[in-house]
């Protein structure tokens, strides 16, 4: 019998320009973080949870909800303009080096999707396993029409020929909540998403990014109406 192992990376910066401290700013009385780290633990197909950070309070917070932080982040790795992909990169040469462990599946989870759920992970690394894809990342289904500024103009980008709705493809868009990767596209060939990628299409209400403070609003919003757990 072939284990597949599989770790959840959570990149949390102490840094937040839009929302001062809001990896640890409470949402429905618990951290931010709280609710990826509890959400990740649940999945059963996830060996590890690791936080990665170069903050002190946001690994003591991570370390209180069960997550892993076998390292602080270097601050070369924690500025505004850093790249999640080298961030992974560190976190999986750390354990190979450090540890010996080679993990095959790499699930990144975002602090900024409290209303992910641990079904909808547990869906995407299935896919991942059983389609012919070196990647999955979630997405939302858009059927909206598009005008893109050109020359001090504007033109219609999509659907160039318009149709009834339901003869209309689809877009897709990413919502930014799960990207899950095989180990080697990460480091053999330094990228998240692959060629052969599959799409996780998930609701509307479960893309909730928090990123402006008007979105912790709504976020508490639709925990209380969802999530009995909260009301």
């Amino acid at each position: 019998m072939i284990i597949i192992k599989t770790i959840a990376i959570i990149p949390a910066r102490g840094g937040s320009k839009g929302i001062p401290r809001k990896n640890i700013k409470k949402l429905c009385g618990k951290p931010l973080i709280g609710h990826i780290i509890e959400t990740a633990l649940n999945v059963k197909e996830i060996d590890r949870v690791i936080v990665s950070t170069e903050d002190a309070e946001i690994a003591e917070v991570a370390q209180k909800f069960g997550a892993e932080v076998p390292f602080i982040r270097p601050e070369e790795l924690a500025r505004d303009e850093t790249p999640t992909l080298p961030v992974l990169q560190h976190t999986i040469k750390y354990l190979e080096e450090n540890e010996n462990y080679t993990p095959d599946i790499v699930v990144l989870l975002y602090t900024t999707s409290p209303l992910l759920s641990y079904e909808r992970i547990s869906e995407g690394i299935e896919l991942l396993k059983e389609g012919d894809f070196d990647s999955i990342l979630s997405v939302v289904e858009d059927r909206g029409h598009y005008w893109v500024e050109k020359e001090g103009n504007y033109e219609r980008l999509y659907p160039i020929e318009l149709k009834n709705r339901q003869l209309t493809k689809s877009l897709f868009k990413e919502n930014g909540a799960i990207y899950i990767c095989k180990r080697d596209l990460l480091m053999e060939e330094n990228e998240i998403v692959g060629e052969n990628v599959g799409f996780l299409v998930m609701e509307e209400r479960e893309s909730v990014d928090i990123d402006e403070p008007l979105d912790f609003e709504i976020a508490e919003i639709l925990m209380k109406k969802y999530n009995s757990h909260y009301k």
